[in-house]
């Protein structure tokens, strides 16, 4: 492993992609402690340091955004604009024709969709930026804090200063997706996916040192070894997959032959990766922010319905929050996986090049075995991905931890991810210029 290690720098193309990546990373987290204009940066690490762990509703965003959100810093948006564009677009394939058929055109339609994917980006980002102010400056960023000091988080209440903070942050969000493009492009490993992972792996010192210090170091160490158990599971789960054997007849072009040849299709048994964690998150958040907006003024009673999602909506450690989270989670699983896999298309690519599955007959009956096959393998898929979802939430219940709790949910799922892949392609890059690879 360690001779491995040292081949990463004695290789100088990979020792420059690999310094460049880390020269990004470094800027990127710089940028998420530099505070936007016109933010009370005193006030802010006031009420960070009265307010441990995000507040419910924002808690996603902030995980992402490595904590930049509740800084109010020029990064505080991090990369969940762009997350959530990508999904629009990807979305948008099974409504827009248009959409689908650049996405078949090859490179030239896929960079179009790119395209519109920066735009909408950027739209979101302004969005954001001005939703984001628009709660600090009511206070309501650190809802449950009874400092004074956490509703005057902004010093400038003018029209300039609130344009200028809004034109600040989205411009983060460009620059920010400019890095992980730069990245993807001159760096190792895909660039949004490791400012994800650098956002995430940043939360998780943070994390631990609050349970060691609140709950004992006893405690610490017993969420450790179950940590290092969830990360070996989640590692095995998402290396697994159920492999449908697929064979080409050959075939004769001119003078040459085709075909004949033995591969497989790999299903995973998670195919449709942390978004469901996203979607059923995002959807749980909707209640609880409508909620927010019908608090009862001084002197009036509180509705019913807003009394009703306070109480079972709004704290991740009710069971019927808890139990719809996971429902959430396993019927967003299917939808994603029947968006993203079409059998029907893969039965016919088959069939154009002359491939077929041992013992069904190419077409229809293909493309049903494969829907059969794919329903199967999803169920295990989604269940996984509902627990691992709710271990952040049973945390918060048990042993006080903050809903950011690094060891389940969508972080774990990410790290373990992103890690996989990247340590993939520096063994691509090794073997490219060795016979070993990083892997063995």
């Amino acid at each position: 492993m360690f001779n491995a290690i040292g081949r990463i720098f004695r290789t100088p193309d990979l020792r420059r992609k690999i310094g460049f990546t880390l020269g990004i990373i470094a800027l990127f987290r710089l940028g998420s402690f530099i505070p936007a204009p016109f933010v009370d940066f005193s006030n802010v690490q006031a009420c960070l340091a009265a307010n441990q762990g995000a507040s419910g509703l924002y808690e996603l965003v902030n995980l992402f955004s490595g904590g930049a959100l509740l800084q109010l810093s020029i990064f505080a948006l991090g990369i969940m604009p762009y997350i959530t564009a990508s999904i629009i677009v990807q979305l948008l394939r099974v409504v827009i024709p248009h959409f689908e058929t650049l996405y078949k055109e090859g490179q030239a339609g896929q960079g179009k969709l790119t395209q519109y994917t920066r735009y909408l980006t950027i739209a979101l980002g302004v969005l954001q930026s001005t939703t984001l102010i628009t709660v600090a400056r009511s206070g309501a960023l650190f809802s449950g804090s009874a400092d004074p000091s956490c509703s005057q988080l902004i010093t400038n209440d003018a029209w300039y200063a609130i344009l200028l903070m809004v034109i600040t942050m989205t411009a983060g969000t460009g620059l920010i997706m400019w890095m992980g493009e730069l990245i993807t492009e001159r760096g190792i490993g895909n660039g949004m996916s490791l400012l994800i992972f650098t956002s995430i792996a940043s939360t998780f010192p943070g994390s631990l040192w609050a349970i060691g210090i609140s709950r004992g170091w006893d405690v610490f160490a017993i969420v450790l070894a179950i940590g290092l158990v969830v990360v070996v599971a989640v590692v095995f789960v998402e290396q697994s997959q159920r492999r449908v054997p697929v064979q080409y007849a050959k075939r004769m072009v001119g003078r040459r032959t085709y075909g004949g040849n033995n591969t497989y299709i790999p299903i995973k048994v998670n195919m449709a990766g942390v978004v469901p964690v996203i979607f059923a998150s995002s959807l749980l958040y909707l209640p609880a922010l409508i909620a927010q907006f019908n608090q009862p003024k001084a002197g009036e009673e509180i509705q019913p319905w807003v009394a009703w999602i306070t109480n079972y909506l709004t704290k991740g450690d009710h069971p019927l929050y808890m139990l719809l989270y996971f429902l959430l989670i396993v019927g967003f699983t299917y939808f994603y996986v029947a968006i993203t896999f079409n059998p029907d298309e893969v039965a016919e690519n088959m069939k154009k090049y002359g491939g077929f599955i041992p013992g069904i007959r190419a077409g229809r009956p293909t493309a049903e075995y494969l829907d059969y096959v794919l329903t199967r393998i999803t169920f295990p898929g989604s269940l996984y991905l509902g627990l691992i979802a709710l271990i952040p939430l049973i945390a918060f219940a048990l042993v006080g931890a903050n809903q950011n709790f690094p060891f389940g949910g969508a972080s774990i799922l990410i790290i373990v991810g992103v890690g996989l892949e990247t340590v993939k392609q520096i063994d691509a890059q090794l073997q490219q210029r060795h016979y070993e690879g990083l892997l063995r």
